[in-house]
């Protein structure tokens, strides 16, 4: 019989733990027979010590084994999924799910909340009055079979360890973990039922990794874990340092993700991102080229099917439509600083941590486990990094409903902004991928 202070001490002192101590300590923490204080600690060795290969495989299968892994056999069709490890302003998953639906994949999405500095797509789908994200399994699939695309929060039925672990992660500093960052993506999409995935790893100031080589041994030990668990993946590392598109805030990245979706905006980065993640998507489940699925997504975005589909799911989830056909009629904020540059100069460089948490502190994320998120506020960046700025130019707009807290982000997100007389070089959204086929 294990403890969980042998197991904690085992791995404080940088030791391997066994398949049966981890499945005993994550099935008993699941069920409540551990502490959050002991998990706590288990999770800060493992921040410190790491783990090999043999520890994340295992880790993983361990929170799978806590729930159930979704049956989908008697729907048909290729089923893939999308995960991205957290950026600012990231909302590629409004925007790619239903285009891939509209392709003909089937996605069933299971979907976290805000992590750190980071947005989650729980949270900005549940910005749409009425969209019900906690579904049954039984829920789940008839929206999948009816809609071809469903986007769901962890439900207690899908590594249920994992969703716990999440929270406590959020909350305990342990967040970018490459180990503990692998079991907790590939628990919730392996438990999914899906036959491909497409991996979107951030690196940069505003990523959990900051630098390629972290990013790289993150995604390829992802995409390992899904070979030996014999999925179709492809990890991709993109770049997050600056935020993603325009708009940061709930509300405000469903409204980016609609816009785009109607093709009423032109927002570039977001654009040629949901393309080459989707395309991707397409050509793993239909085994076409890279181009051929492209073209495919592309047909997809112009003539409309991307948005019935995601008008679709949110109808099926309960989601208030008026509200996405009519953009305006949301509440809108209270409080709306201009941002303008002190100097003139390209923008050199943007702080999205600074930008990411800013958003956190307005109430767009939370910084306590218990905090209530506030949809309406945000941030919206006028000013990409290249861009020429003149002084006194706007370069941002801070939306919130609390004058104190909307001054704080002000500051904030202006401190940003680093200007310089020399224009800085165009960097590639995406930088790099690695495939397990």
């Amino acid at each position: 019989m294990y403890t969980p202070y042998e197991i904690i001490k085992t791995k404080r002192d940088g030791a391997e733990l066994s398949d049966d101590q981890l499945r005993y300590f994550i099935k008993g923490y699941s069920k409540g027979e551990i502490s959050d204080y002991q998990a706590s600690a288990l999770l800060m060795a493992i921040f410190f010590r790491g783990m090999n290969d043999r520890e994340v495989t295992s880790l993983t299968r361990a929170m799978i084994e806590t729930g159930q892994v979704i049956d989908l056999s008697d729907i048909s069709g290729c089923k893939a999924d999308k995960h991205s490890t957290g950026g600012v302003g990231d909302k590629i998953s409004l925007l790619l799910a239903p285009l891939a639906a509209a392709c003909g994949v089937k996605i069933p999405m299971v979907s976290g909340r805000g992590l750190g500095h980071t947005g989650g797509t729980i949270d900005k789908l549940e910005s749409i009055p009425g969209f019900r994200t906690a579904l049954s399994i039984s829920e789940y699939k008839d929206i999948l079979k009816r809609v071809g695309l469903v986007m769901s929060a962890q439900s207690e039925d899908i590594a249920p360890a994992d969703k716990k672990l999440y929270a406590l992660r959020d909350v305990t500093a342990t967040v970018d973990s490459i180990p503990l960052i692998t079991a907790s993506i590939m628990s919730k999409k392996l438990a999914e039922g899906i036959d491909a995935l497409v991996l979107d790893v951030k690196v940069g100031n505003g990523a959990f990794m900051k630098n390629p080589e972290d990013a790289r041994s993150l995604a390829k030990k992802m995409v390992d874990v899904g070979r030996m668990f014999g999925k179709k993946v492809t990890a991709f590392l993109t770049d997050m340092n600056q935020p993603l598109g325009n708009e940061i805030g709930n509300w405000r990245e469903v409204v980016e993700a609609v816009k785009l979706l109607k093709s009423e905006c032109d927002v570039h980065d977001v654009e040629e991102l949901t393309l080459h993640l989707t395309s991707e998507i397409v050509r793993l489940c239909f085994g076409i080229s890279s181009g051929e699925a492209r073209d495919m997504v592309q047909r997809k975005l112009k003539d409309g099917s991307g948005y019935e589909k995601f008008r679709e799911m949110v109808a099926a989830q309960g989601g208030d439509i008026s509200f996405i056909d009519n953009l305006q009629r949301y509440p809108q904020p209270k409080v709306i600083l201009e941002i303008r540059s002190k100097e003139s100069g390209y923008v050199k460089s943007i702080n999205t941590y600074r930008v990411g948490m800013a958003a956190v502190k307005l109430g767009a994320g939370r910084i306590k486990l218990t905090d209530c998120i506030d949809p309406v506020v945000g941030i919206r960046i006028e000013k990409k990094v290249g861009d020429f700025v003149r002084t006194g130019d706007l370069i941002g707009f801070i939306y919130g409903n609390d004058q104190e807290r909307s001054s704080a982000a002000y500051a904030e997100v202006e401190s940003s902004f680093e200007i310089s007389s020399e224009k800085p070089g165009k960097r590639d959204i995406v930088l790099e991928g690695i495939y397990s086929e």
